[in-house]
């Protein structure tokens, strides 16, 4: 794997239009030369796993990815705690095209990461929107949610 010239790592809070933006780079750039990189992924994936669950309806805006968020927000946290990057190198793994945007970067030590791993390549984007943008998108609050940036 040849490291990328550019690591654009997208936080934001819930609905904000992560993805949208993510999709957009990669519309304008093109797959061989942008990849989507979610660090939610390798995180769903393991935990349905242990937990004997559908890793595909972990990933999708569902009642069934709800009904699991809380405790799968504290396995996450338990796992980053013995190993700050574990769903970083798990993200990352196999991805070959010179740009990466990370679309769903939450806490501090993600960015940590990614900045000690790729250094000068590496460039924090923060997306927003507003309260009333987020609710028209579906958001609703949720305790306990992940903290974010």
């Amino acid at each position: 794997m040849a490291a990328p010239r550019v690591v654009l790592l997208l936080s934001g809070k819930r609905k904000s239009g992560k993805d949208f933006v993510a999709s957009e780079l990669r519309g304008r750039l093109g797959p061989d030369l942008c990849t989507i990189l979610r660090l939610s992924a390798p995180l769903k994936e393991q935990y349905a796993k242990e937990h004997g669950l559908d890793f595909q309806r972990l990933l999708d805006a569902s009642p069934y990815k709800e009904q699991h968020r809380q405790d799968m927000i504290r396995w996450g946290e338990e796992r980053r705690s013995a190993d700050p990057g574990v769903f970083c190198r798990a993200a990352v793994e196999g991805a070959a095209q010179p740009v990466w945007v990370v679309s769903d970067v939450r806490r501090p030590s993600d960015v940590e990461w990614f900045r000690e791993a790729y250094s000068a390549a590496v460039q924090t984007v923060r997306v927003v929107a507003s309260e009333e943008t987020r609710k028209r998108r579906n958001w609703v609050f949720v305790a306990g949610a992940s903290p974010g940036l």
